[in-house]
């Protein structure tokens, strides 16, 4: 019987530690940008290379995070209805015809609102916990 109650004590554990894996993935700007939302539509044309220009004017510069974070094939899932591997083959038949350049790979959603922070022409996404002041929502996804 102790047997049993320790293992649901510690699959309750193990639950609670993976809910923060289940928050909704935002899309980001620099608090200073102008842009103050996109439609699924307009992050879908971005990170599939569709468009490079923000609704108002100017260019995005895009930040992704890196393959190994989780909330890279959330993200995909959610704005683009592709898998991250989808997208990555849509970003290398980009590059090789010299179309367009893909977004910039970083590690973390701390290191993505640094750098989306310091360029009002940056666009970025991240799990929404990892928001700051220095950036503003412009977008959420389930």
């Amino acid at each position: 019987m102790r047997h049993i109650i320790r293992n649901y004590i510690l699959a309750g554990a193990l639950t609670c530690v993976a809910l923060p894996a289940f928050a909704d993935m935002v899309v980001i700007t620099s608090a200073k940008s102008s842009v103050k939302t996109l439609s699924k539509d307009d992050v879908a044309a971005l990170y599939l290379g569709k468009t490079s220009s923000l609704p108002g004017g100017g260019n995005a510069k895009l930040y992704d995070l890196a393959d190994a974070n989780p909330g890279r094939e959330k993200f995909y899932q959610a704005a683009t209805g592709k898998s991250a591997g989808q997208v990555k083959s849509i970003w290398s038949r980009l590059v090789f015809s010299g179309r367009a350049l893909p977004p910039k790979e970083l590690p973390s959603d701390a290191d993505v609102v640094k750098a989306v922070a310091a360029d009002p022409g940056a666009v970025g996404y991240v799990d929404a916990s990892a928001v700051d002041s220095s950036v503003q929502t412009v977008s959420k996804l389930p």
